[in-house]
């Protein structure tokens, strides 16, 4: 048995950046970045067979066309060399390496098929399927957390949530077009990133797998299966690691994984998050600094990282790593920037926030009421956590807070464009494949006893306890009950006024009377 150190990731950072933390809402600006997850640690790798058609694609549902890719290397039917005589030994305090990329190459591509999956979120591709895909959103239990006695009321409520605010959103959606742009998008990518491999001398093909909308990760495995890939990198396009993203989307796989026994021995690795990558920090100041010359003043404007909230129990009592990767990622960009001459002002908010729960401060819409009574005359909006245009961005960054930056004083609005198939992007997110190839198989086991995580994050069940090998349920946000104007009293009040809205949807779902029926929400009973 050989140890290796699976893809490390870089030390901790502390955030020593001068904040414009008067702009902001909350007081993590100037405060020493959060100790971060330890990816370094040392794994076995054990021998498991690939089998002849092993691997994991999504290929029917990405609409994703085979390229007429002539690279050096073809895939081939013969059995994988052992690779373990290319790596070098390595103990809890070192790594194992290749001397270069013609190793990689001869090592990992000669004699096998490589897939890459990127997993999305998803979205509606018409206005008929807003209501389905918001089912299928909330339906999930990262996304929407329920005590354990109430788990049976997870799609009853996810049905109830979706009708009412389907026709709010259908309106969003029609204002961009009738639809979400995220899956001809995340096609490119792949196409983009399946080219960018090939010039680099790695055929491999790329599949699309979303979690709430077509194409299904589910529907991918099916095609995986069908390909035969037998070396498989798994790469969520969020570049930081929520529980609610990334998180989700890993544990659907996983859980696919574990059902089948075919599955189960494919050689695969994840790439949890790449928020500090080279490639993507310069491809995001590139975009910013474009935009920063559009401005009458470019010195004067105020660079605005808008991020996707999270429920502030994911952060404080489940240990998701989000909030402190994304207040790094901003730091390396802002300092990418200073490189290039250019010191401005910035601040970090999160937008998106469903519900009555607290999410993750300072939130965008306040934050931007502030940065207008301050004086702030001129806001280039930065949305950091995205890397393709969809509705966030099309229209609640677009539209709604262009508007209220409008309307509290801000004479100038700028929105710097998601990545999309930038070409630096795109090569860097190539090369992290590339360097994680070593890596695949690492976390394969010989045997549906000894099945283990699909998701390398080194200390587990110190990050999510959703991922261990006992597959412990999230702690609560809240444990015990407290009297008076506390957080527990708001969220088990809360819960309580659930439950009647709940008992009250069935009610009139059962005898066909009540106010959704009237407002003509539900169908009337046959």
């Amino acid at each position: 048995m050989l140890h290796v150190r699976l893809a490390p990731g870089p030390a901790p950072r502390n955030l020593s950046r001068r904040w414009d933390s008067s702009a902001c809402l909350h007081s993590w600006c100037s405060v020493p970045c959060p100790s971060r997850l330890n990816l370094s640690r040392t794994y076995s790798i054990k021998s498991s067979s690939a089998g002849s058609a092993t691997g994991l694609c999504l290929g029917q549902c990405c609409r994703i066309k085979p390229l007429s890719c002539k690279c050096k290397l073809g895939w081939s039917s013969q059995p994988p060399p052992d690779s373990r005589q290319h790596f070098s030994a390595s103990s809890s305090a070192s790594e194992a390496i290749l001397t270069a990329q013609s190793d990689i190459q001869k090592l990992f591509v000669a004699n096998e098929k490589i897939g890459v999956l990127l997993l999305n979120l998803g979205g509606p591709e018409t206005l008929d399927d807003v209501q389905p895909f918001l089912f299928n959103l909330f339906a999930d239990p990262d996304i929407i957390r329920l005590p354990r006695a109430l788990r049976f009321l997870q799609k009853p409520l996810a049905q109830f949530i979706s009708v009412a605010r389907a026709p709010k959103s259908k309106e969003g959606y029609a204002s961009i077009g009738g639809g979400s742009p995220l899956r001809q998008i995340t096609d490119a990518q792949g196409e983009a990133l399946m080219e960018a491999l090939c010039g680099k001398d790695i055929p491999a093909k790329v599949y699309v797998g979303m979690r709430y909308w077509h194409p299904f990760t589910e529907e991918a495995i099916e095609q995986i299966k069908k390909d035969g890939i037998t070396k498989l990198v798994v790469l969520p396009l969020y570049p930081q690691f929520s529980i609610s993203t990334s998180g989700s989307s890993l544990r659907l796989l996983e859980s696919i994984f574990r059902e089948d026994e075919y599955l189960v021995n494919m050689q695969h690795t994840v790439i949890p998050s790449w928020y500090q990558r080279e490639g993507y920090i310069k491809a995001m100041a590139t975009l910013i600094e474009k935009e920063l010359l559009k401005f009458p003043k470019p010195q004067k404007v105020m660079i605005f990282f808008s991020a996707h909230g999270v429920p502030l129990a994911y952060v404080e009592e489940a240990g998701d790593p989000y909030k402190a990767e994304m207040e790094e990622c901003v730091d390396l960009i802002m300092e990418e920037l200073e490189k290039r001459g250019m010191e401005n002002p910035c601040t970090l908010a999160y937008q998106s926030r469903v519900g009555p729960v607290e999410w993750l401060k300072p939130y965008t819409d306040e934050t931007i009421i502030a940065l207008g009574q301050r004086g702030v005359k001129s806001l280039l909006a930065v949305p950091i956590s995205f890397v393709s245009e969809h509705i966030e961005t099309l229209e609640e960054i677009d539209v709604e807070y262009k508007e209220l930056a409008l309307q509290s004083g801000i004479k100038h609005w700028g929105r710097v464009p998601a990545l999309g198939c930038e070409p630096t992007f795109i090569s860097d997110l190539a090369d992290a494949v590339i360097e994680s190839l070593p890596y695949v198989g690492a976390m394969a086991v010989s045997n549906l006893e000894a099945r283990q995580s699909l998701v390398p994050l080194g200390s587990v069940e110190e990050l999510l306890a959703a991922y261990d090998s006992k597959r412990d349920m999230l702690p609560p946000p809240v444990i015990v009950w407290e009297w008076g104007w506390t957080k527990s009293a708001e969220t088990w009040n809360g819960r309580a006024a659930m439950l009647a809205v709940l008992a009250l949807l069935v009610l009139e779902v059962t005898t066909g009377q009540g106010l959704l029926h009237q407002w003509g929400i539900l169908p009337p009973l046959p």
